[in-house]
């Protein structure tokens, strides 16, 4: 019989604390309680609280502000923006790309899609393309797929309005936050629609991402399938 497992308390702290910003409780950009407060609340030490937020920050799920407080990290922070878009120019700074959305449409699942956000074959999905442009030039190519059920009312007009990252849009106006990724990137030559869209030969080579990305209590609320022309751009990933 296996033994039962028992979290340290500074991690059943972290596990409260994820649970009220799940909830709603404290939204993103807005100051947490102190260590203090929160200590006396859980009725623990403030060293546990201190260790449980080390960890949250560590996660970029919140940001300590030197002489302010702890704060609920947003999409729309440099600190969180960049930590999805892993695209950066050879020279200059990196910078989200204009957008222009193909489609927005609300569609069946597919089995593979299903699959992957954890739903039935079949349930409600929305389907985005667009390409993403950096000074002037066709740069990525997305498919995306989301959760039908978290993204009620998203159209492409909603999407073409907003001005900045989409992730901040979704945290913003359908209240679903994006907490971590994984992604599978390979070599792949363009087809004649990725050719087409991207102003490449059809052959060229490009880099694919694939990305699964969760919100908190690690589920699947997104699929996106990127073809990225490299020939000015390169994909950086910090390894910690």
């Amino acid at each position: 019989m296996p033994s039962p497992t028992f979290s340290p308390l500074y991690q059943q702290i972290k596990a409260l604390i994820t649970r009220s910003l799940q909830s709603g409780e404290w939204k993103p950009g807005e100051m947490i309680p102190s260590e203090m407060e929160l200590a006396s609340r859980y009725k623990v030490s403030q060293g546990t609280v201190r260790k449980a937020i080390d960890e949250l920050a560590a996660e970029n799920l919140v940001a300590r502000r030197q002489g302010k407080g702890t704060f609920v990290t947003t999409h729309h922070e440099d600190v969180v923006k960049f930590r999805f878009l892993r695209l950066v120019p050879d020279e200059g700074e990196p910078h989200y790309g204009a957008s222009r959305v193909l489609e927005c449409k609300r569609l069946r699942a597919p089995a593979e899609i299903a699959r992957l956000l954890d739903i039935r074959t079949g349930d409600s999905v929305v389907q985005i393309r667009r390409v993403l442009t950096f000074s002037g030039e066709s740069t990525v190519l997305d498919e995306i797929w989301l959760l039908g059920a978290n993204f009620k009312g998203l159209t492409a007009e909603k999407l073409t309005e907003w001005k900045g990252p989409m992730y901040a849009l979704f945290e913003a106006e359908f209240g679903t936050r994006m907490i971590r990724a994984s992604e599978k990137i390979r070599a792949v030559p363009a087809d004649e629609t990725a050719a087409e869209l991207l102003s490449v030969p059809v052959g060229a080579p490009l880099l694919s991402v694939e990305r699964v990305s969760y919100t908190y209590g690690d589920r699947p609320v997104e699929v996106r399938r990127g073809l990225y022309v490299t020939t000015r751009h390169y994909y950086q990933n910090d390894l910690s």
